[in-house]
C-alpha cells in the first residue's frame, strides 16, 4: 500500500517513518487471545527559518472490537500545545499537532505511545445462515455506494459482480465467489499510485488497494456492505452480512497476500475503517485519510519528519 503524505505547505520536506461503524459486537475474548504492542506516533519538525501557525495531523489507532487501544506516554516539546485529537466519519481518529511559533534552528517535536491489543477475529462455525441485509440501515449505507477510486455503479463492474455470482444461492458463497475471482484475475502489482477498482479491473492487476477496491465495488454492487480497512503498510477488506437472527456482522479477508476469508490473524494497528471521509477544511472526499502539515508563515521550508513505528521491549 502507498501512502500519500497530504497537504505540506511550504515545500516542506516530510520523511515517513514508517464510516461508520455498524452494528459492531463486542468481543469476548481470553486475556491470552491478545497480542500486545506499543507503537510510537507523532512528528518532529525543524525550522529553516522562523515558523509560526504550525499545524499538523496524524491518524492514529482507535478503539474496534478487535482492537484496543490507550495512551501509554506523551512526549512533547515546550514549543507545542497541549495534543487534541478527533474522529471523522467514526471510522478514523487524528491527532492534531499544534505549535504556535518555532525559532529558525529550532527542533519541536510530539511523540506518543500507544498500547495496542489486537485479538484475531475467527470465521463463522457455518455459513450458510449469513444473508445480505433486506434492508440496510442508515449506518450501512456509506458502505453500498461509490467512493473515491471504488466505482461501484460503472456499467462494468456491475455486468461483472452480476456474471461471477450466477449460480449461487448462498449469500456467503456469493461474496467467497467474489472474492476468489479477484485473486484469480488480478494480479499482484505494486503501483506507486491509486488507480481503483475499474483499473485493476480493465489492467488485470494492482497491489493490495487495487484488489481491496475491486472486491469492495462487486460486493457494493449486490447490496453487499463493504469498506477498507487501512494498517501500516497494508489494507484490506471488510465485508457485512446478519445471521438468521438479525444481528449484523463485519468479516475481514486478504484481498491481496495470503489467503484469509471470513477470519484475519493480523497484528498491526487498524489506523483506519472506511473509505471515503470528509475531512474539515477539504472539498472532496478522502479514500484514506493521511498526514497533513501546514504552517501559516514561515521562512524558508520547514524540515517534517512523520513517525509511525513499533517499539521493542
Amino acid at each position: 500500500m502507498r501512502r500519500t503524505i497530504a497537504s505540506v505547505a511550504l515545500g516542506a520536506v516530510c520523511l515517513l517513518a514508517c464510516v461508520l461503524r455498524a452494528a459492531e459486537p463486542a468481543v469476548d475474548a481470553a486475556p491470552e487471545d491478545f497480542q500486545t504492542d506499543r507503537w510510537q506516533i507523532g512528528m518532529t519538525v525543524t525550522a529553516a527559518g522562523a515558523c509560526s501557525g504550525i499545524v499538523a495531523g496524524i491518524p492514529v489507532p482507535m478503539d474496534w472490537p478487535e482492537q484496543q487501544v490507550r495512551v501509554l506516554e506523551e512526549q512533547r516539546s515546550a514549543q507545542v500545545a497541549p495534543l487534541r485529537y478527533r474522529t471523522l466519519s467514526d471510522g478514523v481518529k487524528q491527532m492534531l499537532i499544534a505549535i504556535p511559533r518555532l525559532a529558525a534552528g529550532n527542533t519541536a517535536s510530539a511523540l506518543v505511545t500507544f498500547e495496542v491489543r489486537k485479538r484475531p477475529i475467527h470465521g463463522p462455525e457455518e455459513t450458510r445462515s449469513w444473508k445480505i441485509p433486506a434492508r440496510a440501515p442508515a449506518s450501512l449505507r456509506p458502505y453500498l455506494g461509490v467512493s473515491p477510486s471504488i466505482e461501484t455503479t460503472h456499467p462494468e463492474i456491475r455486468r461483472l459482480a452480476g456474471e461471477i455470482v450466477q449460480g449461487q444461492t448462498a449469500d456467503w458463497n456469493k461474496v467467497r465467489a467474489v472474492y476468489d475471482w479477484v485473486r484469480a484475475n488480478v494480479r499482484y502489482q505494486f503501483d506507486p499510485e491509486l488507480k481503483g477498482a475499474l483499473a485493476a479491473l480493465r489492467a488485470g492487476q494492482g497491489d493490495c488497494e487495487e484488489l481491496t477496491s475491486l472486491f469492495i465495488a462487486l460486493c457494493r454492487s449486490h447490496g453487499i456492505p463493504a469498506r477498507s480497512v487501512w494498517i501500516p503498510g497494508h489494507c484490506y477488506p471488510e465485508f457485512y452480512l446478519e445471521s438468521s437472527d438479525g444481528q449484523g456482522r463485519w468479516f475481514p479477508c486478504q484481498a491481496a497476500g495470503a489467503e484469509e476469508f471470513g477470519a484475519m490473524r493480523e497484528s498491526r494497528p487498524i489506523l483506519q475503517k472506511g473509505d471515503s471521509f470528509r475531512v474539515p477544511g477539504e472539498t472532496a472526499p478522502k479514500r484514506y485519510v493521511a498526514e497533513t502539515f501546514r504552517a501559516q508563515n514561515a521562512m524558508g521550508d520547514p524540515r517534517v519528519e512523520f513517525i509511525r513505528k513499533p517499539l521493542t521491549e
